[in-house]
């Protein structure tokens, strides 16, 4: 049976002012699906995921994500849309002057919930999902880097949404600690919810295999499996001469 078409894009082109970071974007998503979008840092990874939550608009083309229009979209619909996403951030977003509890409670309120007893059996079922379940009272720079991201993976289930994006999630932490993020958020697909993971960290890509899209010279292409190994290792190469030059 063909899953559930979630996202799609035919010709469209995203630009940030006048510049143009991604043109004739071609894309579908069905639900379920683990995709990861790889690239150079400023190559309009981010970009692209902006477009799905309405954050950054599309210039050209036709795209629409569950039954929205995003090129139509009206204002009092923009919320209703974000409702249906979890977002992870690769600098967790958490608010500091507040427990994990009370940053979990804000988001619930915020999104329209109104009884005590379901907000708390929601916030525990979501920190038991990501292994926190006894840090509910910490504050946020009580908590490791990792644990602050099992947090956002948390406040990103709390709806329970069909699509999470997460955009560079492991990018500021170590690699085990990375390691473990992804195969939280490997757990989370294989449980139904579509996920799709921006990331230049390529070895990612070969220790985790899925779905791989490359931005690179304004253009997203997906890579077929019988090239991806060697496209990959191509990428990587490119990256890391990247990294060396900087330093």
């Amino acid at each position: 049976m063909t899953e559930e078409l979630l996202i799609r894009y035919e010709n469209v082109e995203i630009r940030q002012k006048e510049l143009v970071v991604l043109k004739d974007v071609n894309l579908q998503v069905r639900k379920g699906e683990f995709i990861y979008l790889i690239g150079k840092v400023g190559s309009g990874k981010s970009s692209l995921l902006k477009t799905f939550y309405y954050e950054l608009l599309i210039s050209e083309g036709e795209a629409s994500i569950y039954d929205y229009n995003l090129r139509k979209l009206k204002r009092r619909e923009i919320p209703l849309l974000r409702r249906k996403i979890g977002i992870v951030f690769q600098d967790f977003q958490l608010l500091t002057d507040r427990s994990v509890q009370k940053n979990l409670e804000f988001v619930l309120k915020a999104t329209g919930w109104k009884s005590r007893d379901e907000m708390d059996d929601c916030i525990n079922k979501v920190l038991r999902e990501v292994g926190m379940s006894n840090k509910g009272y910490k504050m946020p720079h009580e908590l490791s880097g990792g644990e602050q991201q099992r947090i956002v993976i948390a406040r990103a289930l709390l709806n329970a949404p069909d699509l999470i994006l997460a955009d560079e999630p492991t990018g500021n932490l170590d690699v085990e600690t990375g390691t473990q993020i992804l195969e939280l958020l490997k757990r989370i697909n294989e449980l139904g919810t579509t996920v799709i993971m921006s990331t230049h960290n390529l070895d990612w890509v070969s220790k985790f295999p899925a779905k791989t899209y490359v931005c690179d010279n304004n253009r997203l292409t997906c890579l077929k499996p019988d090239i991806e190994v060697e496209k990959v290792q191509e990428l990587k190469k490119e990256l890391d001469s990247d990294t060396d030059a900087a330093s």
